[in-house]
C-alpha cells in the first residue's frame, strides 16, 4: 500500500482505472468537487492544502477494493465535521447511504461536554453504532486514520504520542478483527515508531543487518520448496510468496515476551498459495517431510479459523543450515480474506445483504461490543473493552461435546461459561477442566477441554464477584443485565446505600432536597429517566462510583464556591515557604509538617493547623479532620491559609491500593510497571481476600496528584487489576 500522495481527481480517476472496477465515476466526481470546495483555503498542519488528506484516504479506500459509496464519504468525511455542509446537504446530494458513511465517520463536538474523555467516549460509541448499522464506516475510519499517521511528523510531539496510543489501542485492534492486515501492520509500525522510536530503530537495523543473508539463504529455500512440489503436484496451481514480520510484531515479542531477536522464529516466512484445502494439507506433509518442524510449532487455522476470518496452516521448520523459518500455507481464497478481510466482500462485488448469514455471524463481535459499552460513560472503559475483546492473542478451548470455544488470552471459565449461552452462565456453580474441579478465576488455556457445572435451582444465579473475575465484556453485560433484569428492587437499595455512604465519605453534605434534586440531574447526565434507575444501575454494577465520583465532587465545589465562608486569614500578610514545598500565611521560621490522616500532594486544597509546640500541620482541605465550616471550629484561629509552592520541586509519599484477580506474579507485575516508570516504592504489601481476589497496599514517592493520577492509571493497566485507589494510612 503506497503512501505515494494525489493530488487532484485525474490521479484520482487514474487510480480507479487502474483497479479495472465498475465505479460510479459521476458519483465521485461530484463528491470530489464538493470537498475542493468546501475545504478551499484549509491547511493542515503540514502547511498542505487540506483537501489533499481526503484525496489520500480515498485512495486507501479504493486499494481495500471499496465500493462507490466508499469511496465519496471518504472524500467527504471531514466535511461536515471542518465546513459549514451539514448531514443533510450531504443526504439531498448524495443520498442516505452515502449521509450514513459520513455522518457515522464525524466525531462529536465539544459543545455539550465537560471533559475531553466524554467528548472521546461519545465519539467512539458514534462510530461502533454506525458501525454496527454499516460496516464500511470504519473501513474509511482505518483509512482515514492511516493517512493521519503517515503525516504525523507534523503534530507536536505530545500529539504524536496521544494519537499513536489511541492508534493501538483502538484501530489497530479493529483493524486485526476485520482482518484487513496490510492496515493494522502499517498503524502499528507507524505508532510504535512514535511511542519508542529507540526500540523501533533497533529492530528496523537488525532486519537490515540479517536481511541479504537470510533473504538469499530463504530464496534458495523456495527454490526447493517450488521445486519438489511442482515434481510432487504437477496438476495443483501454486504461487510462492516470501514475508517478513512487522516491526511491531517483532517488537511485541522481544519487549513484552523478553525474547531476543533470534528467538523469533517466525520473523521470515514462506507463504504457498494453492487451489483446494485437500492440497494445503498435503502440501503440509511434504514440508514436513523436507525439513524438521519445530516442536509446538504448528497452528491449523483451517479447521479452527481465528474470530477475523483468517485461516491458514503455519508450521515452523528448521533448514539445513540450522535456520528457523516459518510456512504458511492457504488457498487464493483464503489469502484474499487474510489480505482484505471484511474489505474483499467489496473487492468482489459481494458486499453484504440481509440474507448474508455468514457473514452476519462474522460480525457478530461488532454489535457485541456495541451492547456492552452502551452503558459506559468513561472513554477508559469503552478503550479497555476492545483491547480484552478485539485482542489479537486468543485461546481455543473445547466443550465435553466437542465444540470449540474461541476467548481472549487471559479469560476465565466464567467468560467460558457465557461464551456457550447465556443459560449455562447464569446456572453456573463451578467448572472442571480436563476432569479436574477449578475455581472459577481459572484462566482457560489453548486445548483444554472444560465443563461447566450447572444447576437447575430457581434461586441460584451470577454472583456479584463474578464481575471482577469475567474477562469479556460479553460476560460481563450478561451478568450485570441478570442482576438489572432480577434484582431491580434490590439494586436501587443498594446503589441508593452505596451513594449517599460515599458522599459522606467524601464529605459531600447536600440537604433531602438538594440530594434529590441533585441525583436527578445526575441521572439525566448519565442517561437514565430518573434518580431510581441511577441508583439501580449503581447497584448491579452498570455504574462505577469511583469512576463517577470526582465530577460529583467537582459538581458540588461549584456549588458551594459562592456560599462557602471564607477561609480565616491571618493579620500578618506575608508569606513564608517551608522545606515542604509550602507557603503558609502569616507565619515565619516555623515548623511545618504534611499530615499523615491525608498524606496532601501539590495540586490538593490544603490548609494549615498551627499546632502548639508543633509548628503548622498541612491538610487537605477535604480531610475528615477538617471542619467544613472553619467558623463554627472551636477553635476557628488556629486554622491558617496553605498553598503550594509552584517554583519548588520535591516528591511526597502517598498511599495506594489496589484490588486484582489473584493470579502467580501480580505483585511482581505491578512492583515492574511502577519501576518503569522510575517511581520510588517505600512498602508494598499484598493480601488475599475470601472471594478470590488480592488487595495491594503500596506506599510510594509522587511528585503531584498529576502524577499520582498518571501512576494509578499505569498501575490499572497491569493485566486483572481493576480498582485502583489513593486511600489514607
Amino acid at each position: 500500500m503506497t503512501d505515494l500522495q494525489l493530488k487532484n481527481y485525474e490521479d484520482i480517476k487514474l487510480t480507479l482505472d487502474n483497479f479495472g472496477e465498475d465505479y460510479n465515476y459521476n458519483l465521485i466526481k461530484k463528491a470530489y468537487e464538493l470537498c475542493v470546495n468546501a475545504h478551499e483555503g484549509q491547511k493542515r498542519i503540514s502547511g498542505e492544502d487540506y483537501y489533499y488528506h481526503p484525496f489520500n484516504v480515498a485512495k486507501i479506500v479504493i486499494s481495500l477494493g471499496m465500493d462507490s459509496e466508499s469511496i465519496a464519504a471518504s472524500l467527504l468525511h471531514d466535511v461536515v465535521e471542518d465546513t459549514d455542509i451539514s448531514i443533510e446537504d450531504i443526504k439531498s446530494m448524495f443520498g442516505d447511504e452515502v449521509a450514513l458513511l459520513v455522518d457515522g465517520v464525524t466525531k462529536i463536538g465539544r459543545l455539550n461536554f465537560s471533559s475531553k474523555e466524554q467528548q472521546q467516549a461519545e465519539s467512539l460509541r458514534k462510530m461502533l453504532i454506525a458501525m454496527g448499522k454499516d460496516i464500511r464506516v470504519i473501513i474509511i475510519k482505518l483509512a482515514d486514520r492511516l493517512h493521519n499517521m503517515r503525516t504525523i511528523d507534523a503534530m507536536r510531539p505530545q500529539k504524536q504520542r496521544d494519537v499513536s496510543v489511541e492508534t493501538l489501542e483502538v484501530y489497530a485492534p479493529i483493524a486485526h478483527r476485520l482482518g484487513i492486515r496490510g492496515v493494522k501492520e502499517e498503524l502499528e509500525d507507524l505508532a510504535i515508531k512514535h511511542l519508542d522510536p529507540v526500540g523501533y530503530n533497533e529492530i528496523e537495523e537488525l532486519l537490515k543487518h540479517r536481511k541479504n543473508h537470510r533473504v538469499q539463504i530463504l530464496s534458495e529455500i523456495k527454490e526447493r520448496i517450488e521445486e519438489r512440489l511442482r515434481s510432487e503436484m504437477p496438476n495443483t496451481t501454486l504461487s510462492f510468496q516470501g514475508r517478513v514480520k512487522s516491526i511491531h510484531g517483532i517488537y511485541r515479542k522481544m519487549y513484552a515476551q523478553g525474547k531476543t531477536f533470534d528467538e523469533i522464529y517466525d520473523i521470515y516466512a514462506i507463504r504457498i498459495i494453492t487451489d483446494t484445502v485437500a492440497d494445503c494439507y498435503n502440501i503440509l506433509g511434504l514440508m514436513h517431510d523436507m525439513f524438521r518442524p519445530i516442536p509446538n510449532r504448528f497452528k491449523d487455522y483451517i479447521s479452527t479459523p481465528k474470530p477475523n476470518m483468517y485461516q491458514s496452516l503455519h508450521t515452523t521448520v528448521i533448514s539445513r543450515a540450522g535456520i528457523p523459518f516459518e510456512i504458511q500455507i492457504r488457498t487464493f481464497e483464503m489469502h484474499h480474506t487474510a489480505e482484505f478481510g471484511i474489505a474483499a466482500h467489496w473487492k468482489y462485488k459481494e458486499g453484504i445483504t440481509e440474507n448474508d448469514k455468514r457473514m452476519e455471524k462474522r460480525l457478530e463481535w461488532v454489535h457485541e461490543l456495541i451492547d456492552t459499552q452502551d452503558a459506559s460513560t468513561d472513554a477508559s472503559d469503552i478503550i479497555r473493552t476492545i483491547k480484552v475483546d478485539l485482542s489479537e492473542e486468543d485461546v481455543f478451548a473445547v466443550t465435553p461435546k466437542g465444540d470449540v470455544i474461541n476467548l481472549p488470552v487471559g479469560a476465565t471459565v466464567v467468560d467460558f461459561a457465557f461464551a456457550i449461552h447465556t443459560a449455562v452462565g447464569i446456572s453456573m456453580v463451578g467448572a472442571k477442566v480436563d476432569g479436574k474441579i477449578v475455581p472459577l478465576n481459572h484462566e482457560v488455556k489453548t486445548g483444554e477441554v472444560i465443563e461447566i457445572l450447572t444447576t437447575n435451582s430457581a434461586n441460584k444465579g451470577p454472583s456479584r464477584d463474578w464481575l471482577n473475575i469475567a474477562v469479556t465484556s460479553s460476560a460481563k453485560a450478561k451478568i450485570r443485565s441478570w442482576f438489572k433484569k432480577e434484582k431491580r428492587s434490590e439494586n436501587i437499595v443498594t446503589g441508593k446505600s452505596e451513594y449517599e455512604k460515599e458522599l459522606r465519605r467524601n464529605n459531600i453534605n447536600f440537604t433531602e432536597t438538594e440530594l434529590n434534586e441533585y441525583t436527578e440531574e445526575l441521572a439525566k447526565k448519565y442517561r437514565f429517566t430518573n434518580s431510581e434507575e441511577f441508583y439501580a444501575a449503581i447497584g448491579y454494577g452498570g455504574i462505577l462510583l469511583s469512576k463517577i465520583l470526582p465530577r460529583i465532587k467537582e459538581d458540588y465545589n461549584k456549588r458551594t464556591a459562592d456560599t462557602k465562608p471564607p477561609t480565616p486569614v491571618a493579620t500578618v500578610g506575608y508569606k513564608t515557604k517551608s522545606s515542604e514545598g509550602v507557603i503558609v500565611e502569616g507565619i515565619d521560621n516555623c515548623l511545618i509538617k504534611l499530615s499523615k490522616c491525608c498524606n496532601p500532594l501539590p495540586g490538593d486544597e490544603i490548609i494549615g493547623f498551627i499546632t502548639r509546640g508543633h509548628g503548622v500541620s498541612i491538610h487537605k482541605r477535604d480531610c475528615n479532620n477538617v471542619p467544613i465550616d472553619i467558623s463554627l471550629d472551636d477553635e476557628p484561629d488556629r486554622w491558617i491559609n496553605a498553598y503550594w509552592n509552584s517554583n519548588k520541586t520535591e516528591t511526597f509519599t502517598s498511599t495506594l491500593k489496589a484490588v486484582a484477580i489473584d493470579r502467580d506474579g501480580i505483585l511482581i507485575e505491578v512492583m515492574n510497571a511502577l519501576n518503569n516508570m522510575r517511581v520510588a516504592i517505600h512498602s508494598i504489601s499484598a493480601r488475599q481476600t475470601k472471594d478470590g481476589n488480592c488487595v495491594i497496599i503500596m506506599t510510594i514517592s509522587a511528585e503531584s496528584v498529576e502524577h499520582l493520577h498518571s501512576i494509578i492509571a499505569r498501575v490499572e493497566k497491569v493485566p486483572k487489576v481493576f480498582n485502583v485507589e489513593r486511600i489514607n494510612q
